[in-house]
C-alpha cells in the first residue's frame, strides 16, 4: 500500500485509494528488460479517493480514456530502468494531473468585436473577392 499522496495543502489522496503493480517494460534497459519488471502501473480508485465533486468532474474530463468503467484511473510509467524511479514518476504525473483539475475554469466573458476589427475583416473580404473576380475569364458582351 503506497503512502498518502499530497496534492495541495488542502487535498491529500489517501494511500488506500492507490495501488500499483510492476510489469515488464518495453522501454530502456537492454537485457534487463527481459528479466525484471520495471514498468509501473499506478491505479487510483476514484470512489474512495475523497476528492471533492468539482475537482473530480474536471479530473474525469482531463483523464479521458485513462479512467475505466469501474472508476479507476491508470497511470503507466516506464521511462527509466528503475522500478522505484518509475513509481515516483507515476506518482508525480498523477499529482500533476489532479493539480491541473483543482482550479475551476475561468468563465468566458462575451465580448464584442471593435469597430476597427470589423472594418479590417470586411476590407479583407472585399480584397479577396476582388482577387477572385480578376481570376475569372472575361465575358464577351
Amino acid at each position: 500500500m503506497p503512502d498518502d499522496l499530497r496534492i495541495t495543502p488542502n487535498l491529500t489522496i489517501p494511500g488506500d485509494a492507490l495501488s500499483w503493480t510492476a510489469v515488464r517494460s518495453s522501454g530502456p534497459g537492454g537485457q534487463n528488460v527481459n528479466k525484471v519488471s520495471t514498468a509501473v502501473e499506478l491505479r487510483l480508485d476514484l470512489k474512495i479517493a475523497q476528492i471533492p465533486w468539482g475537482i473530480l468532474d474536471r479530473l474525469r474530463a482531463l483523464a479521458g480514456k485513462r479512467i475505466d468503467q469501474e472508476g479507476v484511473l491508470l497511470i503507466v510509467s516506464q521511462t527509466t530502468r528503475s522500478q522505484e524511479r518509475n513509481l515516483a514518476d507515476a506518482r508525480e504525473r498523477l499529482a500533476h494531473l489532479i493539480r491541473d483539475a483543482v482550479p475551476p475554469p475561468i468563465p468566458r466573458r462575451p465580448t464584442k468585436p471593435t469597430k476597427g476589427s470589423k472594418e479590417r475583416r470586411l476590407a479583407g473580404k472585399s480584397q479577396a473577392g476582388a482577387i477572385k473576380r480578376l481570376r475569372q475569364t472575361p465575358r464577351d458582351e
